[in-house]
This record gives structure tokens, C-alpha cells and sequence, in this order.
């Protein structure tokens, strides 16, 4: 493709930068001072882009070989197109139900935070459309979004005040309320390892409705009453969330399988896990029984895309995935659908 990346670094404390400047120089890299929250450095980059569309795209994001060629050959054939977005699947290739949602209504996120329905109020979810559909939704994740440049600014981007969460929601909103429509294509997958950004704790829950405050007070007609009882539900639920125990277990591994022919590479991963690591084809992969097991993906021998296939039809409970990137001496991925990921070194 005729195209360019461009990374917006918030002021990483790690190596991260150093490595992108190494490995690779063409990308385009701006060195944030300060955290300037997701809103602010996405704009940055939608400033110095010369393309006629942009991809806002999390760091924690999978995408097929193909991916962006299907969605912009997508794009060209709806019409009134606002911005368009993906199916998204967890670590584990699981549907992310936010892939598609509602407009949050007081109501609806009143319902969410409770847990209720309420009457014919909408679901936060946009459950009308199936999973693999297309279709228009009021909102998009911000994890993946294609929109034009020139639409994308003429509502001035993602709004700044937001830090983290909501910024999507809004930038969703402002475009149906300009008359466009956004498209979620739900025959075109990637993983999203959500939980990257922050743990889901009580600090998370007072950063997301914190967020859905400031967008009815911006977007809806002012309810006193209904304000101080989501307030209030906020402040109850992160007190209760502070005393929930957020870290997952790491999960028992009863067999290792790695989709390669390298059978030396299986031997280093074997020797990093203290564990067999069996070195099969994928046609072998339906047949491995009820055990918990771990497939590693091989990027060498298979295709990022045939990986994001492959995640979906044989995901179930017993069953965990990790990719090793073409090239690299890692493996990556993560066991849950809303927790952190693992870098594993061999």
C-alpha cells in the first residue's frame, strides 16, 4: 500500500523509542514529553498524516496482512460513510461486544453500571447487528477506527478532554450528529489484548463513567437527580472494586503445541517453558483432545491473518494462544479476555 505509520509516544519509560528508531527507521516518530492522554497524541498524529484516510490504531492490536486493503475496499462501496471499525477478539478469540455499541444514553449507562434493563431504553450494546454483520452503529472503539482525514477534522478530531475513555464515544457521536454513518464490518477480525492500557479495577471504573458523565453533560439536557444517583453508584462500585483481587492466576498448562516446522525453535521454547513443546502442523489441531493446552503460533509458517482465523474457529475453554512474530526470540499474547498480556523471552 501507498501508505505511512506514525507512532506517538507518551513518554514511554522504557526502551521503547530507541527500538523503533532502530528497527525501524522509516516510521514516522513523535517523542511526547508527558502523558497527553489518548485523545491529544492521536490528534498529533492525524496532523501530520499526508494520506486521504487514517487508522487510529492501539499498540495492543493484531492486524491481518490484508487487514487495511478489505476495509478500505469495504469503505468505497457504503455510502455516507462516517468512520468504520472491526470485529474485535480478545487473546483468548472471543468477540469483544464494544466492538458495536449504543449511544450511551444517562439511561443506558445507568443501566450498565447497575447491571439492569430498562424497559425500551437501548442496550450499551449494539446487539441489532450480529456479530459478523455490517452495519451502522452509533459507536466504534477508538482501538481501531478508519475515518477520512478532512471528515475526521471537520469535527475537530477526538476531543481533547477527555484523557482516556470516551474520546471514541464522542468522536462516534459527532459524526452521526453531522449526518454520517459508522460502519462496523464484522467480517473483518483482529485481536485487541485488551487490558493493556490500565487494569480494570476501581480506578478504571471511576476513568470510564467518570468519561460517560462528561458526555451527556456536553451532549444531553442536564438531569440533577439522575446525576447524583450514577455518582453515587460510581463511588459505591470503585469502593467495591478496591477490595476485589484484580490479578488473574496464571493458568495451568497441561501441553504445549507450536504451528511450525522449526523444530529448533521448538526445542528453544521447550527449554525457556521446562516443558515439551510438540512441533505440529495445523491440521493436527483439531485432533488434540481435552487437555489444557497452549498453542504458539509460528508467524514464520503462518500468516497473521490465518492466525486471526484460525484464534476464532478453534477457540474454547481449554484452549490459550501465543504468536512469536517472524524473526523475533518472543512469544506474545494473553489467557484473558480483559487482562494483561505476557511477553515471553526464549
Amino acid at each position: 500500500m501507498d501508505a505511512e505509520i506514525i507512532v506517538i509516544d507518551n513518554d514511554s519509560p522504557d526502551d521503547s523509542c530507541a527500538m523503533v528508531k532502530e528497527r525501524f527507521p522509516e516510521i514516522t516518530l513523535i517523542e511526547n514529553k508527558s502523558n497527553v492522554g489518548f485523545a491529544k497524541a492521536n490528534n498529533q498524529g492525524v496532523d501530520l498524516a499526508k494520506g486521504e484516510y487514517v487508522c487510529i490504531l492501539n499498540p495492543d492490536i493484531v492486524v491481518g496482512e490484508d487487514t487495511f486493503v478489505k476495509m478500505l475496499h469495504t469503505l468505497e462501496k457504503l455510502p455516507n460513510v462516517g468512520m468504520l471499525g472491526p470485529q474485535l477478539i480478545s487473546g483468548t478469540g472471543y468477540f469483544h461486544p464494544e466492538s458495536k455499541r449504543n449511544i450511551p444514553s444517562p439511561l443506558t449507562s445507568f443501566g450498565r453500571l447497575f447491571k439492569v434493563r430498562i424497559g425500551k431504553v437501548k442496550n450499551y450494546y449494539a446487539d441489532h447487528i450480529p456479530k459478523d454483520g455490517i452495519g451502522d452503529v452509533d459507536i466504534l472503539v477508538g482501538a481501531f477506527i478508519l475515518v477520512s482525514k478532512k471528515e475526521y477534522q471537520s469535527v475537530h478530531g477526538f476531543d481533547e478532554d477527555y484523557f482516556m475513555y470516551g474520546e471514541d464515544i464522542d468522536l462516534s457521536y459527532k459524526m452521526k450528529k453531522k449526518g454520517l454513518q459508522n460502519y462496523y464490518i464484522g467480517n473483518i477480525s483482529v485481536i485487541h489484548y485488551k487490558g493493556e492500557s490500565t487494569d480494570r479495577n476501581a480506578e478504571y471504573i471511576k476513568r470510564f463513567y467518570g468519561a460517560m458523565r462528561m458526555f451527556y453533560r456536553k451532549h444531553f439536557k442536564s438531569n440533577w437527580l439522575l446525576d447524583i444517583v450514577v455518582s453515587l453508584g460510581i463511588h459505591i462500585i470503585s469502593i467495591i472494586k478496591s477490595f476485589e483481587n484484580n490479578k488473574t492466576e496464571k493458568r495451568n498448562v497441561d501441553s504445549y503445541y507450536m504451528i511450525s516446522k522449526n523444530l529448533k525453535l521448538g526445542k528453544k521454547i521447550e527449554q525457556e517453558l521446562q516443558k515439551k513443546v510438540s512441533v505440529i502442523p495445523l491440521e493436527r489441531v483439531q485432533d488434540l483432545g481435552d487437555n489444557n493446552i497452549e498453542l504458539i503460533f509460528d508467524n514464520d509458517y503462518i500468516t497473521y491473518g490465518k492466525i486471526i482465523e484460525e484464534m476464532q474457529r478453534f477457540r474454547r475453554l481449554n484452549l490459550t494462544f501465543k504468536i512469536r512474530p517472524t524473526g523475533c526470540n518472543y512469544m506474545l499474547g494473553s489467557n484473558f479476555s480483559d487482562g494483561k498480556g505476557e511477553v515471553i523471552n526464549f
